[in-house]
This record gives C-alpha cells, sequence and structure tokens, in this order.
C-alpha cells in the first residue's frame, strides 16, 4: 500500500470516482489507499458534491507550505503523555476529527470536540485551546457556543478562575437522548399531519408508516442509551475482560439486564 500525500492524479480520480457515484471505500480500493485517507481528503475540500481536485491540490500544498514556514528547523512535536506515538496520536485526532464532520458537525467545531475528547482530564481552557489548534479566541468561542447548545460541553470555573470547558463521560448518553426527543418531535408532528392529510390517502399513509418507525427508532435510542449508560462510567480495569464472554457470533457481548 502506498504511503506518502495523495498525488495530483490522485485526486483527479477521486474526483471522478465521486461523481460517479462510488463509495469512499471503493475509490480506495481503486486507489490501493486507506479508506480513512479518502475520506479525510475529501471532507477536508468540499465534501462530496464540493470536491474539485484542482483546488485540493493546491490547499494541500498551502497548509504543507505553512507548516513548513511554521515549525522552527529541527523543531518536534511535543511530548506525549504515557508513551504514546506523537505521529500515531496526530493522524488519529485527524480521523476522529473526519467522523465528527460527516456527522453534521462543522469543521471548527470538530476540531474542538476532538481536542477535548481526545485529552485525558476531559477539559481545556480557551487559551490551551487556541494554542493546541492554533486558532483565533473567537473560533474557538463560536465552537463552544454551537457545543454547549448541543449539550456536548459544559463550562465550569477553575481554582484560577479561568473558564474551563469539559467534557462529560455523560456526553453520548445526553446526546442520545437529545437525539431520541427531536425524533420524537418528528413523530408527533408526523402524527399530526395524519390528520389533515387523512389516513385513507396516499400522503396521510406515508406520514402515519413515518411516525411508526421513527416512534420505534426514538423509543430504542432511549432505552438502549439507558441500559448501556453505565458503560461510560466503566474504568478501563473493568472493561478489559467481559464476565459474559464474547457473543456466539463474534459481536459484542450483549448488555445484562436491569432490574
Amino acid at each position: 500500500m502506498p504511503g506518502g500525500r495523495l498525488t495530483q492524479q490522485e485526486r483527479q480520480q477521486i474526483a471522478l470516482g465521486l461523481a460517479d457515484g462510488l463509495a469512499y471505500a471503493e475509490i480506495a480500493r481503486r486507489l490501493d489507499r486507506p479508506t480513512s485517507t479518502i475520506t479525510r481528503e475529501v471532507m477536508r475540500n468540499g465534501g462530496p458534491t464540493g470536491y474539485r481536485s484542482d483546488l485540493a491540490h493546491r490547499a494541500t500544498e498551502h497548509r504543507a507550505h505553512r507548516r513548513r514556514q511554521a515549525a522552527p528547523r529541527g523543531a518536534q512535536a511535543p511530548p506525549q503523555a504515557h508513551g504514546r506515538d506523537p505521529e500515531a496520536v496526530r493522524r488519529y485526532e485527524e480521523v476522529f476529527t473526519t467522523v465528527m464532520m460527516q456527522s453534521g458537525m462543522p469543521q471548527m467545531t470538530s476540531r474542538v470536540m476532538s481536542c477535548l475528547c481526545l485529552t485525558d482530564t476531559g477539559s481545556l481552557t480557551s487559551a490551551e485551546l487556541t494554542q493546541r489548534l492554533q486558532v483565533s479566541p473567537a473560533s474557538v468561542s463560536k465552537a463552544i457556543t454551537f457545543l454547549e447548545a448541543q449539550g456536548l460541553v459544559r463550562r465550569e470555573p477553575d481554582e484560577r478562575r479561568r473558564e474551563r470547558y469539559i467534557v462529560d463521560n455523560d456526553i453520548w448518553y445526553q446526546s442520545m437522548m437529545a437525539s431520541a426527543r427531536s425524533t420524537a418531535q418528528i413523530v408527533e408532528t408526523a402524527r399530526q399531519g395524519v390528520s389533515v392529510f387523512g389516513s385513507a390517502t396516499p400522503a396521510g399513509a406515508r406520514l402515519e408508516n413515518i411516525a411508526r418507525f421513527l416512534d420505534f427508532v426514538s423509543e430504542s435510542i432511549a432505552r438502549a442509551a439507558e441500559q448501556a449508560r453505565e458503560i461510560l462510567h466503566s474504568m478501563p480495569e473493568e472493561t478489559t475482560e467481559s464476565p459474559a464472554g464474547p457473543a456466539p457470533d463474534g459481536g459484542p457481548t450483549p448488555l445484562p439486564d436491569k432490574d
């Protein structure tokens, strides 16, 4: 499998693949590249509908030029805690950020979310985020405002009265519950439409089926989130081995039923 940066010819192949409606995995297979490389390339350069090979190539060269100018000769990445490989951490941060972007989160918000989630403390100040991401305080503030509105971060002052942004262990539970509530609102609205259009009409029947489907989905999300919530508070030693053993089909071990 080839390494290094994508060439201009490879970017042209990516653009052609997107135009043909190919999945990232298929484009990656044809180029003999990891799927994550293709995903990151597309999401950083306009997304599947806005990707242009020539613009992407110039943007990449510009970013590389800026990094060379910003980094002093002989400068090395800061040491990582617990003996982690700094380059592996950097690559993983890019992948994590790309996944956040694919979920619909703006790019800067995704970067801030990744930065918070991938710290051992789970909290950073505005100054720390600004330094780590090399962006302006205003960009961080805008991203935090978005994340706070989604219930994904919270603020609290530290011992030096600086405002810290915190990612709780519970954020993914709260996110799932918010999703379930949002879906439940769609269910209610769809059922209101049934009475307007009439249950015997094609539009009314469609709305009723939407409501039934999403009602089942929202209830399932809420129930699963409640059952799995304790996992978010498990310590590493508690998750190294499951007493129930692996599932028969090789999938994840089912959660025990709660009384």
